[in-house]
């Protein structure tokens, strides 16, 4: 599967067919503005109970388990091997990859990878869907830049033409089949929470903390770790290796990112499993690729290589 993704990747600029496939119906625009706003004004409304009330060890440790295991199905899962071809993988590994990302509430699995394949093959151009930079350098032009690439670009009626940009999922019954689950998953991943933490408090107020802490605020929390990715990552940070667009490393959130903030060193080498490349640069998700192939179920792994690393290093960093 490696290969197969690398080279479609690689041949999206010379495609014929269009980069957008018409637009986003009513009901997909609705569902995208409630999987937004609701986390994100949960998250906002968490302040709170956060000092006082409502938010108990149960919590934390829920927070903290589905956190995890949602943002790893996206780092590893949608981004390093469903978009990127970083190793190949078990079936069974695959379609867990894919459930995983999918209850991160980022939207389904086809449309996801076939916004990130376009991100690279226009980073920071023209038809990338959510650059910082499409509206000029200025404070005012950086700050709509901002919005935009954060969350704004996801309220546009444009629709990626999956046909172009994710053809080998179009024809994968595994990842059709799970993307076509996305509604159910979106509902098992805030249930599921409340489920576990009335079971272990064997009390209503259980699950509903459990609801808003570990289902509600968790995937706020992990929908802007993620978008930060888009935004502060093309703005601010280190750009020690040659890239052809402003991505940068930016240290903060490289753990609550599980690595994905090294995004200077993932443009510059795109199907490298690991972003992490520099000592010192914690990067979970490769950690977790690397049991993984230990463990046989993921193989033929694109770890950094010091030759590639070499040809794209800056002769000056910045």
């Amino acid at each position: 599967m490696s290969t197969q993704v690398e080279s479609n990747v690689r041949r999206v600029d010379a495609a014929p067919q269009p980069m957008l496939a018409g637009e986003k119906s009513p009901a997909e625009m609705f569902l995208v503005k409630l999987f937004a706003v609701i986390p994100a004004l949960a998250l906002a409304a968490a302040v709170p109970p956060a000092w006082g009330w409502g938010l108990g060890w149960v919590d934390v440790g829920l927070v903290a388990f589905f956190y995890s295991l949602t943002c790893l199905g996206v780092t590893i899962g949608f981004h390093r091997y469903f978009t990127h071809g970083a190793f190949k993988a078990t079936r069974a590994l695959r379609i867990t990859l894919a459930v995983l990302g999918s209850t991160a509430m980022q939207g389904p699995i086809i449309g996801w990878v076939a916004d990130h394949r376009r991100h690279h093959a226009y980073a920071d151009r023209e038809g990338d869907p959510h650059s910082p930079w499409l509206f000029g350098t200025s404070a005012r032009a950086l700050a709509k830049g901002f919005w935009h690439a954060h969350m704004g670009w996801m309220f546009r009626r444009e629709l990626t033409n999956a046909a172009r940009f994710a053809p080998d999922l179009l024809t994968d019954p595994d990842i059709q089949r799970v993307n076509r689950w996305f509604p159910a998953l979106t509902a098992g991943t805030l249930l599921a929470p409340a489920l576990a933490g009335g079971l272990i408090t064997w009390s209503w107020w259980g699950a509903l903390t459990a609801f808003f802490w570990a289902g509600l605020v968790r995937v706020a929390l992990l929908h802007h770790v993620t978008w930060s990715v888009n935004s502060i990552c093309h703005m601010i940070g280190d750009r020690p290796f040659t890239a052809r667009d402003k991505s940068a490393n930016f240290r903060p959130p490289a753990i609550l990112s599980m690595g994905e903030s090294w995004h200077n060193s993932h443009h510059a080498d795109p199907t490298c499993a690991r972003h992490g490349v520099r000592r010192g640069q914690i990067d979970i998700s490769a950690r977790l690729i690397r049991v993984f192939e230990k463990l046989g179920w993921a193989t033929n792994v694109r770890w950094p290589r010091p030759e590639r690393l070499a040809r794209n290093l800056r002769s000056t960093t910045s």
